[in-house]
């Protein structure tokens, strides 16, 4: 069974359209009869996209730090639901259960995980699917972050080749299943 790490916010102050996307994100990991690996919440996004999984008939699984867990904040109808104790091993365990990963829109934890991932893709130490789902232009100004560095000679041509970005939920599922890790300069996944 493939499984797909989400990474995504926690917040329960968005705009409706942000869960709705994330539940439909859940809802298709269900059909495709994939697991999805995340952060264990119940809350905003995460808690969405995990009821859709769910609702689906799809496996969840849910890493959650205990202090997160004490604090009642964990999808409890999750399949699997593994404690630890700090956020790096909750990102390490992610990152070994996961063959892609996609962030939704998030906050600082979202862009902290899926940048270490990128890092990691970057130093050839992970060939996994990597996809921003660029909901209504969310990621448009770190994405032109992106370009910049690669403008300025910070990083070479080939990193763009490191990740995707899908526009929609179907995207996102898109360009996982035509993944090609080995890229050229001239090859960019990108979609905006």
């Amino acid at each position: 069974m493939k499984s797909l790490c989400v990474y995504c916010s926690s917040s329960d102050r968005l705009e409706p359209k942000y869960y709705e996307a994330a539940t439909r994100v859940g809802a298709e990991i269900a059909r495709r009869q994939w697991a999805l690996v995340y952060g264990g919440g119940k809350s905003g996004l995460m808690g969405a996209v995990a009821r859709g999984t769910k609702d689906g008939g799809g496996k969840v699984v849910g890493v959650i730090p205990e202090f997160m867990k004490v604090r009642e904040l964990a999808f409890t109808e999750a399949d699997e639901l593994i404690s630890v104790l700090t956020m790096r091993e909750r990102k390490m365990l992610m990152e070994t259960r996961a063959d892609a990963f996609v962030a939704l829109p998030g906050g600082w934890g979202t862009l902290e995980e899926i940048l270490e991932i990128m890092t990691l893709a970057h130093l050839d130490v992970l060939r996994k699917p990597v996809v921003f789902f660029n909901q209504d232009g969310y990621y448009d100004d770190l994405l032109a972050m992106f370009d910049r560095i690669v403008r300025e000679n910070f990083m070479r041509q080939t990193v763009r080749g490191k990740y995707a970005v899908a526009r929609t939920v179907e995207e996102i599922f898109t360009l996982i299943d035509g993944w090609n890790h080995t890229v050229s300069d001239k090859q960019w996944f990108e979609t905006r």
